[in-house]
């Protein structure tokens, strides 16, 4: 008998209009919208590999260790086209000096050329199931239960030896297939329309990960099904449940994710937090002015140390006197090369760069402390009132499967961190602090032909899974609570 029930709640989906609506609008907007994200993910990556060149060439023409300047650059993830996220929100290059240590703040954006297309880009394919599918979910349950039982079809199917679980359970499943169908086809679309690009080569892992917004995908549209079905259920009138269902779907997709944005936080007023950091880092500062005072004054030393006392043929200098980061660069050609002063300069900037890593990392030990407080605080803060909505769930879920959430940027962070430290490791291994070349190029410049080479992997798709799983248990919870509920409420009823 359930499968008879099943197939026949099938044929009555798959016949109706809504059903065509469904799936002309997904295909519609999907590939459309796949084929904009497509372009602005060649544009971006055609950037990246831009930038990258020039960065790569900017740190070969360095002739001292002192002038090198480095940068990275994030690369676009690929499958920021089905979930955006984090990925085209926070910056993607990041300098890297021993000095200072980047934060995740820290990092420049990469802007497109064309303004248009920034406007259209920042939509993604999961937006599109997040709101259509969730529309058409509520659409396809708002008269399950109600219309059988205004037309007398409930009545009649009851009169029959069946239970009244079976009959909901042919709804569901005969719904959540026709639900899935246009998400399916319009996937399968977007994948032969990537294979038809060489810009995106997509993995096992990938494959995968799109794997998991599938899945993701299904529990969504299936809670907000449920969702529709309790009122059906409890409305009885199809007048009654279908304004319900708009009026849920409003509250819950459309107005409370970007009304808890701009909530009251716990964080307050944030000026005294931010004064205390600022106060903490002048006097690291003071600190590091102090001992290089103390150094020069029992050392022959005198002037600025672009040149001290040296007398030069030709210096070329650049500093920041930022709060965080005091960078300097010097590159001179002495008249003397056998300047007595040499040495002496030597162990100044020997003693400099071991101050500036040391109050480096004083810095950023503040700064982690401050932003663990105030934005990261704030952050998750929001992350905990969206989470009362589904579709901030959803978005939350597969911003983790494609790793576009802030794990992923975390990810990324860390890894130029870590070749901050690299670079520290290769300058000690060459001696560069206290060599000459530091500071004077007219005994041979620096050759970069060993410099390590920043590398970035994303992280295995059992990490995302771990990191989607929270969300993931929280959406299968509302699904077993809304299933529950609709059953007790349907058992209840009188026909």
């Amino acid at each position: 008998m359930l499968r008879t029930l099943i197939r026949q709640e099938l044929l009555t989906h798959l016949m109706s209009a809504r059903f065509f609506a469904a799936v002309v609008i997904t295909l519609l907007l999907v590939v459309a919208n796949a084929v904009v994200l497509l372009e602005d993910y060649e544009r971006r990556l055609a950037k990246y590999n831009q930038q990258e060149n020039a960065h790569r060439e900017k740190a070969q023409e360095a002739k001292t260790y002192s002038t090198l300047k480095l940068s990275v650059e994030r690369p676009p993830n690929p499958l920021s086209l089905f979930s955006a996220g984090l990925d085209k929100r926070l910056g993607s290059t990041f300098d890297i000096y021993h000095g200072f240590v980047p934060m995740i703040s820290d990092g420049s954006a990469r802007s497109l050329d064309n303004t248009f297309l920034n406007l259209f880009s920042k939509s993604d394919l999961v937006l599109i199931f997040q709101i259509v599918l969730s529309l058409m979910a509520l659409l396809f349950a708002y008269d399950a239960i109600a219309g059988d039982w205004e037309s007398g079809t409930l009545r009649l199917v009851i009169s029959h030896p069946v239970r009244r679980g079976s009959i909901l359970l042919a709804k569901y499943i005969g719904a959540i297939v026709c639900l899935l169908l246009p998400v399916l086809m319009s996937l399968l679309m977007v994948l032969i329309l990537l294979s038809t690009v060489d810009s995106i080569q997509l993995d096992g892992e990938d494959f995968l990960r799109i794997g998991g917004i599938i899945l993701t995908t299904t529990i969504y549209l299936s809670a907000f099904y449920l969702i529709g079905l309790l009122i059906s259920t409890a409305t009885r009138r199809t007048a009654t449940s279908l304004m319900l269902c708009m009026f849920l779907w409003v509250a819950l997709v459309l107005v409370y994710p970007n009304w808890s944005r701009f909530t009251i936080t716990p964080v307050g007023d944030t000026r005294a937090i931010h004064s205390s950091a600022n106060q903490q880092i002048e006097q690291i500062w003071e600190e590091v002015d102090r001992e290089k005072d103390q150094f020069l004054a029992n050392s022959p030393l005198e002037g600025e140390p672009q040149g001290f006392n040296l007398q030069t043929r030709q210096s070329n200098s650049f500093s920041s006197g930022g709060s965080l980061s005091k960078r300097y660069g010097i590159d001179m050609k002495l008249w003397n090369p056998s300047d007595p002063l040499v040495p002496h300069v030597q162990d100044y900037h020997a003693t400099m760069g071991a101050l500036h890593i040391r109050s480096a990392e004083q810095i950023a030990l503040v700064r982690k402390q401050t932003l663990d407080s105030t934005s990261l605080q704030e952050s998750i803060w929001h992350e905990r009132l969206m989470k009362l909505s589904p579709a901030s769930l959803y978005t939350f879920a597969t911003a983790a499967w494609a790793g576009t959430d802030l794990d992923g940027m975390s990810d990324f962070l860390q890894a130029v961190q870590g070749y901050r430290r690299t670079i520290i490791d290769y300058f000690h291994d060459k001696d560069a602090f206290s060599s000459r070349q530091w500071f004077a190029s007219d005994k041979g410049t620096v050759d970069w032909w060993d410099l390590p080479q920043f590398h970035f992997d994303r992280t295995d798709a059992s990490e995302n899974a771990t990191r989607a799983l929270p969300e993931l248990f929280l959406l299968l919870l509302i699904n077993l609570v809304l299933f529950t509920g609709t059953f007790l409420t349907f058992t209840k009823i009188e026909v």
